[in-house]
């Protein structure tokens, strides 16, 4: 899960005790302090629901009968089972970014030493001293939270096709380059993994004659006029310039292997797209975000899945910004200043952003003018798509807060309004587009 972060300055003004938990895959340690900073609670337990029991059972013996609510958590980590159970139990959780961590921790021991006990006891006081300003996590709605986690899992999968594909490919160049000149794309395209199974190796693919593969290229949709004579050209040689024998037997069956593979995990992407598309449906934010130019599906799941569904989480278009890492960091001391790119940030959000950025440039003459006018400034595409959504991070954030569907009318009568120097873009693109034309008309009757 990854909960729903605010700030925590009214929450943790009714805190009576401050824990800082250093969590493990085994076990977790646990120090607490109070309001002065006395040690109250050290100790281990392991991650099972007797360590559970334990942990609660020693709380009970030293706080006695207290709202769970009162007592304050740092912990190095906003999601994951131990935050779960955490939440459940009523503690107000407090998330620690892994640098601040060790700051904190550096702040307790300056020589450098470090262990668990020391990890939890410096948590737990930062949270004591400066807690305030720090944002506390609340659970989130089940929905969100599961179109969020299917939405992360589903381009896991997508990488690790990815990574099959090149794997794939790279034994193909070793014995069957034939097959790789044949099909261009290896990745989103099941017809080229039939072909390797119904043709493993170039000497089967000779053998099996013209009239099956045009049968295989005609159920399989692969007979466009200006790839058909291509790919016939390319079977009929297949055999003239390939791997040895031996090299040719192994390889075969490592390709047929991976391409097992991926038809496996095509099948359940195409699972999670469905599961996906379902949940997006239910929201009430679907109309919302399925207004945008080129978000309808996957990218407009992926979108609402991470601004989720809390307007107060982000109380402006820049805390939106910097959390999607689409805001450069600016680093200044003295006579010295620099802007460098974010990295401190939600990378699921990030991709999900840069993505649609892209996309939306076909869709939108605006976005496509801004993002040209980026790279004449000598910017690099990532790096001008990283600027279009930060432009587009505003608008949606805006439409989010007011529940409004975009308009593209609308939106350019608004930046029409403000004087947006975009529209300056595309006015002399159409001016550019006239000029031309009538050149061209000029060309034509002379």
């Amino acid at each position: 899960m990854d909960s729903k972060c605010r700030k925590g300055a009214e929450d943790w003004e009714h805190l009576i005790h401050f824990m800082g938990v250093d969590w493990g895959k085994r076990e977790h340690q646990v120090v607490m302090v109070d309001h002065e900073g006395r040690m109250l609670l050290n100790f281990r337990f392991e991650e099972s629901a007797q360590g559970w029991r334990a942990f609660h059972a020693r709380l009970g013996q030293t706080t006695g009968p207290v709202d769970f609510s009162r007592i304050g958590v740092a912990i190095e980590t906003r999601c994951g089972p131990v935050v779960e159970r955490l939440l459940e139990m009523h503690f107000r959780v407090f998330p620690l970014n892994p640098k601040a961590a060790q700051r904190y921790r550096d702040r307790k021991a300056p020589s450098g030493a470090k262990s668990d006990e020391l990890d939890a006891w410096s948590f737990a006081d930062a949270l004591r001293t400066d807690g305030h300003g720090w944002r506390v996590l609340h659970s989130e709605d089940p929905l969100i939270q599961q179109l969020r986690l299917l939405c992360r899992d589903e381009v896991a999968l997508i990488e690790q096709r990815t990574s099959l594909a090149n794997q794939l490919q790279q034994a193909l160049c070793e014995y069957y380059p034939a097959a790789l000149e044949a099909f261009d794309h290896w990745t989103t395209v099941p017809g080229a993994w039939a072909f390797i199974e119904a043709f493993p190796t170039p000497q089967a693919l000779a053998k099996a004659g013209r009239r099956r593969w045009d049968t295989f290229v005609r159920r399989h949709r692969l007979c466009r006029p200006e790839t058909y004579v291509k790919r016939m050209e390319i079977f009929s040689r297949a055999s003239e310039f390939c791997g040895p024998a031996a090299v040719t037997k192994a390889k075969s069956m490592l390709a047929l292997a991976l391409v097992r593979q991926l038809q496996v995990l095509q099948d359940q992407l195409d699972t999670y797209r469905d599961a996906i598309e379902e949940l997006f449906a239910q929201h009430p934010d679907h109309d919302l975000f399925g207004s945008l130019p080129a978000g309808g599906g996957i990218l407009a799941s992926r979108l609402l899945s991470e601004f989720g569904d809390d307007r107060s989480r982000f109380d402006c278009f820049e805390s939106v910004q910097c959390y999607a890492g689409t805001a450069p960091v600016t680093y200044q001391s003295g006579q010295m200043r620099k802007v460098v790119f974010r990295r401190a940030c939600n990378k699921h959000f990030r991709a999900a952003i840069h993505l649609w950025a892209n996309l939306s440039r076909g869709y939108c003459a605006w976005a496509q003018a801004y993002y040209q006018t980026k790279r004449q400034q000598g910017k690099s595409h990532a790096c001008a798509i990283r600027c279009l959504g930060q432009r587009w991070l505003k608008i949606i954030w805006k439409m989010w807060q007011t529940r409004t569907p975009y308009d593209e009318a609308l939106h350019m009568r608004n930046q029409v309004a403000h004087g947006s120097w975009v529209i300056g873009l595309l006015d002399d693109g159409m001016n550019r587009e006239k000029t031309s034309r009538k050149k061209k008309g000029a060309l034509t009757h002379a």
